[in-house]
């Protein structure tokens, strides 16, 4: 399993809280996961000089298709100015169709808990799909 490590571009100011987003990506096909992770790793440099980055991983699991991304910021400003930058919103456009599933999971910290564990992100993005599953079952 292929792990981009954490790194950290740009330190955080003390006593600060920062924004964290956990992310998990299905690929529908095995075709598909060469191309993700090239176009990934386009956005994964783009992290390097991005204003606000305060650090990033991935984890890539080709042979279930599956990718996850974990990235803290200064702010939910500057996660977004990031998203909506080339290459990333290219990146995002382009791939669209070759996603099966996509989940998404933000959450506030004090930057004195950097670097942000995989154990971490991958309880939040399970607590979510729990939630997400006990909303549908709810609604139905």
């Amino acid at each position: 399993m292929p792990t981009l490590r954490w790194m950290a571009p740009n330190p955080p100011s003390p006593d600060t809280q920062m924004y964290v987003m956990a992310s998990r990506f299905e690929v529908r096909s095995r075709r598909d996961t060469l191309r993700f992770f090239l176009k990934s790793l386009s956005a994964w440099r783009q992290v390097r000089s991005a204003p606000g980055a305060l650090g990033a991983s991935l984890i890539a699991q080709p042979s279930k298709r599956t990718f996850y991304t974990l990235s803290a910021w200064v702010d939910r400003d500057a996660l977004y100015t990031y998203a909506r930058t080339e290459p990333h919103r290219g990146i995002m456009t382009t791939l669209r169709s070759t996603m099966r599933s996509s989940a998404f999971t933000f959450w506030e910290a004090p930057a004195e808990q950097l670097p942000i564990t995989w154990e971490e992100a991958h309880r939040r993005l399970a607590d979510q799909a729990r939630a997400g599953a006990t909303s549908s079952s709810e609604q139905t």
